[in-house]
């Protein structure tokens, strides 16, 4: 480690092959999915790059990768379990209005809630909750990114809560 911090990439190499398979066998073994496993392995090894200047000879390589190793693990599952409770709780927000806007008068909720919607979105809205696809799929259907498809989905759900908080607010004035 200590050559690679002086800039000699065949050391870089030496470590990534020595240390690869037990690496990412431990993620492997924590993730049970192989491209969150991938995903996780390729900051590893970002992180131990960004980190090779700071790399002090006193500690041991492996616990000190395995230690970068740790903390990216928990950050990725960090951002993952944020992720699919923000989906959830999107999905519910939307089935939540669509209840409400079925019983709605003609021309009350439904109408103006739809209506505040770009068409981008309603249709956004309708591939992810009414078709289940995925944000890939949305994406390609829209031909757009995959980042952008989210951000339109994440952009209506928010518009439909505040549409539902504002009706929640008139009905209690009522």
């Amino acid at each position: 480690m200590h050559a690679y911090a002086n800039g000699d990439i065949e050391a870089f190499e030496a470590l990534y092959q020595r240390h690869k398979n037990r690496i990412f066998g431990f993620l492997m073994k924590k993730l049970k999915d192989r491209t969150e496993a991938e995903e996780v392995f390729q900051t590893i090894f970002g992180k131990l790059h960004a980190a090779r200047k700071t790399y002090r000879q006193d500690i041991p390589f492996l616990p000190w990768v395995f230690t970068i190793t740790r903390n990216a693990l928990i950050d990725h599952v960090r951002k993952r379990d944020v992720y699919q409770k923000y989906v959830t709780t999107s999905e519910a927000a939307v089935e939540t209005y669509a209840e409400q806007s079925s019983s709605a008068a003609p021309g009350d909720l439904e109408i103006r809630g739809l209506s505040s919607l770009t068409e981008t979105q309603r249709q956004a809205l309708e591939f992810r909750f009414s078709q289940g696809l995925t944000f890939a799929e949305i994406a390609e259907l829209l031909q757009t990114s995959t980042d952008n498809s989210r951000q339109i989905i994440s952009r209506a759900i928010r518009k439909l809560r505040k549409l539902m908080a504002g009706k929640e607010i008139d009905r209690e004035t009522t």
